[in-house]
């Protein structure tokens, strides 16, 4: 029996890994997104955002390339920074969620399961709003995270010791007097 919870904590050690990656990819992917938004302050970002819908062969006239241009005129220096701001924060709770379950800490367990949790209505509602599959494996994904999470949680609150690997370690390093 303790085999088996050594190996069942082996593979919950690994799923949460697996997700602390997935959360440390975000943060980094909104990072650099954070950076390109810093890189256009003391620009004209009206005439960038004509560039590029004029580059992607986007008739300006039509309704979301015109909304787009004319969002990026309203875009001030200030507004530039304070969504770069907003991006390095949310950068910093993926590093920090994904910190915490790469070393299997409960916060981050339940940190995960409601920052994921959150999404999920906004998903099924751009899903069923305009059904794309790439809205489609966004909520699959984030479902089965958050699902995958509350299981976590679950076998921790039923097997109690589940949640010593994470000491184990630590435990075996401390010399015995």
């Amino acid at each position: 029996m303790t085999g088996e919870r050594t190996g069942k904590a082996h593979e919950l050690e690994i799923g949460l890994r697996t997700v602390a990656i997935f959360e440390m990819i975000k943060g980094a992917l909104v990072i650099l997104a954070g950076l390109g938004v810093l890189a256009l302050i003391h620009h004209d970002v009206e005439a960038l955002a004509e560039n590029l819908v004029h580059h992607m062969h986007l008739n300006p006239a039509r309704h979301y390339p015109r909304i787009f241009i004319e969002a990026a005129g309203r875009m001030t220096d200030a507004r530039l920074m304070s969504l770069a701001l907003a991006a390095f924060a949310y950068s910093v709770i993926r590093f920090v969620e994904g910190y915490g379950l790469w070393h299997r800490r409960a916060w981050a367990e339940w940190l995960a399961i409601i920052s994921g949790g959150l999404y999920i209505p906004v998903e099924v509602y751009q899903l069923i709003r305009h059904p794309t599959p790439i809205k489609g494996l966004v909520l699959l994904t984030n479902i089965a995270v958050v699902g995958y999470m509350l299981y976590v949680r679950y076998y921790s609150t039923q097997h109690p010791e589940a949640h010593l690997w994470e000491r184990k370690k630590d435990l075996l390093a401390i010399p015995s007097k």
